[in-house]
């Protein structure tokens, strides 16, 4: 079944990838700016026995993102999957955060994310109309910038929490049609990564930052094993592979109509609450350390 990916080497299709690991992804549309790099997995695909195209419209643009789906349509005579993988960074605190450094990395991952989904979903609900058999998948790219929070992306962080939203949303929608959509939250090193902090210095560290770790579980996203799986967050990276756990109620009391009982009401609220989670997932880990010292 043929496949259509968005930024395909920073999910971990690298070179030296075996063929049987390939699964779904036999058929594919690559499209990323970099002409070089999906020309690159192309041809990797190629040699592997599979089949792909490389295009190289802009995933934010309207017509553009529509051309995208129809390239995958119209080459292989279907669409199973989309996985939307674009991103930038453009990170500043946000007293230094330029308009164009904001609107840009908006544009990039939440238009970008939605732009292609749009035409990719009202494809697979003319086909449900049409009473056709469906089975399709979007895997969205969120980050643990986003749903946890990390201090200097916030531009980068509201996009990527915004994918998450997104992903529940539209879960919801389409299920009628036969589709999931889920996300994944990666930490590896990438194209769009590797300038960011400090390189790992040892093996060992490099490894559990490798973007192959990162594929299989975007793969398994787009079988048909996960045809009962959607609306969810997953987090992946060579330390952990874990499901992200959305907003949840927390302590709660009777509503409050005078608000100089608001305070001590709130006072004992979070004294009850968990803190905020840091970036390794757990209430109260760095950097909401921060916000204590």
């Amino acid at each position: 079944r043929p496949l259509y990916a968005v930024g395909g080497q920073d999910l971990g299709y690298l070179p030296g990838n075996e063929s049987e690991k390939m699964g779904p992804w036999a058929q594919a549309v690559f499209d990323t700016l970099g002409a070089l790099v999906s020309s690159e997995v192309v041809d990797e695909i190629i040699e592997m026995g599979g089949e792909a195209i490389a295009n190289g419209d802009n995933v934010a643009d309207w017509e553009g993102a529509q051309r995208m789906i129809n390239t995958a349509i119209e080459t292989f005579g279907d669409l199973h999957a989309l996985v939307n993988n674009a991103g930038i960074l453009r990170d500043r605190v946000l007293a230094n955060m330029t308009e164009e450094e904001w609107d840009s990395v908006i544009n990039v991952h939440l238009k970008g994310t939605f732009a292609p989904s749009r035409w990719a979903v009202a494809y697979w609900r003319e086909r449900a109309k049409a009473g056709e058999p469906v089975s399709g998948r979007i895997v969205n790219t969120t980050s643990v910038s986003g749903i946890y929070g990390n201090p200097g992306q916030a531009n980068y962080g509201a996009a990527k929490a915004g994918i998450a939203a997104f992903t529940n949303i539209v879960a919801l929608e389409v299920a009628r049609y036969g589709v999931t959509v889920n996300a994944v939250g990666p930490v590896a090193l990438t194209r769009m990564t590797e300038g960011l902090g400090p390189a790992p210095e040892t093996d060992e560290a490099r490894e559990e930052r490798a973007p192959h770790w990162i594929a299989p579980i975007v793969t398994w996203l787009c079988s048909d094993e996960a045809a009962n799986v959607t609306g969810r967050v997953f987090e992946a990276s060579g330390q952990t592979l874990a499901v992200a756990e959305g907003w949840v109620r927390g302590p709660s009391t009777t509503p409050i109509d005078d608000p100089t009982k608001i305070g001590p009401a709130v006072a004992e609220l979070l004294a009850s609450a968990r803190p905020n989670s840091g970036m390794n997932g757990e209430p109260g880990g760095w950097p909401q350390t921060m916000l204590n010292s």
